[in-house]
């Protein structure tokens, strides 16, 4: 059965005589260690350089980056998003085209003065006291400062690009053509004085866009409020209004109704204890909504008959201290039935619904009524003159509620007009810098307007162009589009203005007599070539005349200060970057191929870069835009500081290695949030292990490969062809899933073929045969043939992924100083490889050799046997095409068995089967004959050789042959 010789016979030893596996590919990558001497290496041998000079005349493909704000260290979002980025350049490089990245950066803005503020602050400075010019000098410096840190972070990532020559929102020729561009505006008639409710943060004490803000959970007071019926039908009754901004009730100069809704005058007939209701009162509500204000105020309500809100005027609830305009009832189209009483207080200083309704019946109302729009200040506290709460504060400086909205509760409860009061938990806009909640407050400010017609075509607008561009774009994912025109759809004129100190100033003079924006291409020009120069320092440091010259007097003419909108500065870089690039290096292309940033972009860059491109140019300055989540923690909260949540980049890379960190990117689906943890990064860590255990199998037995060894597929067993053919298979889903930006796609399909066809499959099979056919032999030959495809293959598909570990394995096989993956394009894989008929064929392998392998187990399991090749089973089938498959092919060899039988007989009851492998059956049988001393197969031909008693005849052979000589 098993060895007969004699026990006294010391073996030999024959593993000089075997192939043994050898690299110098270590197991334990060490990539903290080994990650820094690449990118030494790269920038040493000048990488980047030769992959664009090796590119030259290619296809050009252009990813504009999104410059992140340069005012900190880079965290997992601004990781993901950059290493995303080179997997694009990296792979789209690979995939034959040209594919440069110039990084760049966003300097001007908030985020940046804010900081600068902060440094103030701490220095017992206000920025007041800080002349404009200092500042200016200041956030640059610290913008500066921030780039080199961030610069070298994004290295070690490993994200490769022309990190010496990037752009800046805030070079001097950037900043040229952001004021040129705004310009276009003034030519086009799209620019705009207006004065109207925007976001204001107190705070901070300037204006914010849509994409300046974060909601967050907020808690703010709820209140009924009486308004006194002065004229119209049911005088003396009141109508109720609610609000959670009672700070807005001095402003009230109206209230809205729903032309639509039913209405009813109701009485008081009973009230609970505390409630401020009085029995007797009559209040005017919306009957589908009286019944929760009943319960809110804590009254009972009887309805004595319908209300109609029509002509009626009201008193504010403060008449007599300094209240004593009417209040009229005015039909508008936003009131509805979600909630409060169906009427809406109408403050149109402070809210945007409320200014149009009142300009919809007033045309001038903002000139006849300025008193509506001086109630709060610029730091967010009520002016002087406004009675009862002059001095009183919406927000403290540190953005902390204030006092305004309990001094107003307190008055309204002393004058009996407070029916009710709660709070609310909801979410409400913060600045994004400060924190801070911010307010509605109507100013002047500059605007782009979204339905203005460009030209004689009254339905060319920037919205129209916005659409039509938006429906043009390529998606990943195809929701994108209708974020972003759902946002695009609805928005309002574009604020333009800010009042800051740290960015691109308007650029612009207004003639005081008429309010006319000066549109003189002489002064603009004046203009851009004055900030080419010095940079945009030169319209606070110059007089005006400078700039208006000899044809215009600046007495006559109003220089404007207000800076431009930090996202306008961003929207315009596809101009400076990829239309009229500022560096030769970078390339000129009519607009780019990609834009890929977080979902918050589609509120932000992405649209910002749309407007500024469809005002200027009619079209979108993108044709494809690709979206990331958020990374959140592994509980999926918002990763925070103040938490201690975070987990940084770049203490994954120290710590596991940045090829773990990109390796993390891959694996997940990033068009969603992503979940990232301690438990995540070691998850992704033992993946790489594995993934990189395979690499080494290939590399250790490719050792010493050479073109002569290599066997045409023809030639090779059909075992190798199959591989052959799986690969021409995946080849096409790699392609596909890069050209998709699908790179979890990538990673998996490339990761289940490592890990289920070679390692659980194919190299467990051809191990026998790379260790002990002969040299020479044909199927040793051809799985290594097969092999030296696989690694180039599998290589170079994973290195824009897994840059660091590929080049190493690379280099390995393929020494020099001037070599390495990263100039390699994705390996052409011939058509005759694909075999569909072959891959169903070895696929019904495969099920069958599963329930082999199953008997095996069991009998391992009970010491029977200890290795597979002790085993000769009988494989019982009963379909003739089973049985057809496993006589085409070597089933011991497939099996890992010294033998093998089929039958198609009726199997035994007692043999093993699986139930998802209809009509197989196993039974374990021991291999018979003696066991090789080489190879270890259990075969009856061992010993018939005089002259190698111990080995079979294929180890005989090999040793003839002169096998690990």
């Amino acid at each position: 059965m098993s060895d007969t010789k004699d026990s006294a016979t010391k073996p030999r030893d024959y593993r000089a005589s075997l192939f043994l596996p050898t690299t110098d590919f270590p197991m334990k990558a060490g990539l903290p260690e080994a990650e820094p001497k690449w990118l030494a290496r790269w920038e040493a041998m000048d990488l980047y350089g030769r992959m664009r000079r090796q590119a030259k005349g290619r296809p050009l493909f252009v990813l504009h980056d999104g410059p992140p704000y340069a005012n900190g260290e880079i965290h997992s979002g601004t990781g993901l998003n950059k290493v995303l980025k080179d997997f694009v350049v990296r792979s789209r490089g690979m995939l034959g085209y040209d594919a440069p990245y110039v990084p760049g950066w966003d300097c001007h803005g908030l985020p940046i003065e804010w900081k600068i503020e902060e440094k103030y602050r701490a220095e017992g400075k206000s920025k007041e006291d800080v002349p404009i010019e200092q500042m200016r000098r200041d956030c640059r410096e610290f913008a500066n400062h921030w780039i080199g840190v961030q610069r070298e972070q994004f290295k070690r990532l490993g994200c490769i690009g022309l990190w010496d020559k990037p752009y800046t929102t805030m070079d001097f020729r950037a900043e040229a053509v952001i004021a040129s561009e705004l310009h276009k505006f003034v030519g086009n008639d799209l620019l705009y004085r207006g004065f109207r409710p925007v976001m204001w943060s107190p705070v901070e004490k300037t204006a914010l866009a849509e994409a300046e803000v974060e909601y967050h959970e907020k808690s703010s007071p709820t209140i009924y409020v009486k308004f006194p019926i002065v004229r119209g039908a049911h005088r003396g009754a009141s109508v109720v209004i609610w609000t959670t901004t009672p700070w807005t009730i001095p402003g009230n100069r109206a209230i809205a109704y729903s032309p639509t809704l039913e209405y009813g005058l109701y009485e008081v007939v009973g009230a609970e204890d505390g409630s401020l209701a009085t029995v007797g009162e009559k209040i005017a509500l919306a009957d589908a909504l009286a019944e929760q204000t009943a319960k809110h105020s804590k009254a009972a309500l009887n309805r004595l008959g319908s209300f109609d809100p029509k002509g009626v005027v009201c008193a504010h609830p403060f008449r007599g201290h300094g209240y004593d305009f009417d209040v009229p009832l005015l039909p508008g189209e936003h009131v509805t039935a979600d909630t409060g009483t169906g009427f809406v207080h109408t403050a149109p200083g402070h809210g945007e619904e409320d200014f149009e309704l009142m300009l919809s019946t007033h045309k001038n109302y903002t000139v006849d009524h300025p008193d509506a729009f001086s109630v709060v200040g610029e730091d967010g506290s009520f002016n002087p003159h406004v009675p009862l709460f002059a001095g009183r504060r919406i927000l403290t400086p540190e953005g902390k509620d204030g006092d305004a909205n309990g001094a107003v509760i307190r008055e309204l409860m002393t004058r009996h007009k407070l029916l009710a009061k709660g709070t609310l938990r909801h979410s409400y806009p913060h600045s994004w810098r400060s924190k801070a909640p911010v307010i509605f407050r109507a100013t002047p400010q500059w605007f782009v307007g979204m339905d203005k017609p460009i030209g004689k075509d009254p339905g060319d607008t920037l919205r129209a162009r916005a659409m039509r561009a938006i429906h043009d774009t390529e998606w990943y994912p195809k929701s994108g589009e209708n974020r972003l025109g759902g946002m695009v759809k609805d928005r309002p004129d574009w604020v333009l203005s800010r009042q800051r100190a740290w960015g691109v100033p308007m650029s612009i003079f207004v003639e005081k007599a008429t309010g006319k924006v000066l549109n003189d291409p002489a002064v603009n020009q004046r203009i851009v070539d004055a900030y080419r120069s010095e940079g945009a320092d030169a319209w606070f440091n110059s007089p005006p005349s400078r700039f208006l010259g000899n044809d215009h007097d600046p007495e006559a003419y109003e220089q404007v200060n207000d800076i431009l909108d930090v996202w306008f500065d961003s929207g315009s870089t596809h101009v400076f970057t990829v239309e009229q690039p500022l560096e030769p290096e970078w390339p000129r292309k009519d607009h780019a191929d990609l834009y890929l940033e977080g979902s918050d972009q589609h509120r932000g860059w992405f649209q910002s870069s749309l407007l500024e491109s469809c005002a200027t140019r009619g079209r979108a300055p993108y044709d494809a835009v690709l979206t990331a989540g958020f990374v959140l923690d592994r509980e999926g909260n918002k990763m925070s500081k103040s938490v201690g949540n975070t987990i940084l980049p770049q203490t994954i890379a120290d710590k596991n290695g940045a090829d773990i960190f990109r390796l993390w990117v891959a694996s997940s689906d990033f068009t969603e949030d992503l979940r990232m943890g301690n438990d995540v990064i070691q998850a992704n860590a033992d993946s790489y292990r594995r993934l990189r255990n395979t690499i080494r199998f290939m590399l250790a037995n490719l050792s010493g490969f050479d073109e002569s060894e290599r066997v045409a597929p023809e030639e090779m067993p059909e075992l190798e062809r199959f591989i052959l053919a799986k690969l021409a298979e995946l080849d096409g889903i790699v392609r596909d899933a890069y050209m998709e930006y699908d790179f979890n796609r990538v990673l998996n399909s490339v990761f289940v073929f490592c890990t289920n066809e070679l390692s659980a499959f194919y190299f467990d099979i051809r191990k026998d045969s790379l260790y002990c056919d002969g040299r020479n032999n044909v199927r040793r030959r051809s799985a290594r043939t097969v092999i030296d495809e696989v690694f180039r293959r599998v290589v170079t598909w994973l290195a824009p992924i897994l840059c660091f570990t590929m080049e190493e394995a690379w280099l390995l096989r393929f020494p020099g100083e001037q070599e390495s993956v990263h100039l390699q394009t994705f390996p052409e894989t011939p058509r005759a490889w694909a075999n569909a008929a072959l891959i169903e064929k070895w696929n019904r392998v495969r099920a069958l050799r599963r329930v082999v392998t199953g008997a095996l187990e069991i009998a391992r399991r009970d010491k029977v046997i200890g290795a597979s090749l002790e085993a000769a089973p009988t494989v019982y089938v009963s379909e003739k095409s089973d049985a057809d498959i496993l006589a085409s092919v070597p089933l011991a060899e497939i099996a890992i068995t010294s033998n093998a039988h089929v039958s198609t007989h009726a199997a035994p009851d007692d043999v093993f089967r699986l139930p998802d492998v209809a009509g197989v059956a196993v039974a374990f049988h021991h291999a018979q004959g003696n066991k090789c001393a080489r190879c270890w197969m259990i075969l009856p031909e061992v010993g018939a050789n005089p002259k190698h008693e111990d080995l079979c005849n294929r180890c005989s052979a090999a040793i003839d042959a002169g096998a690990g000589t």
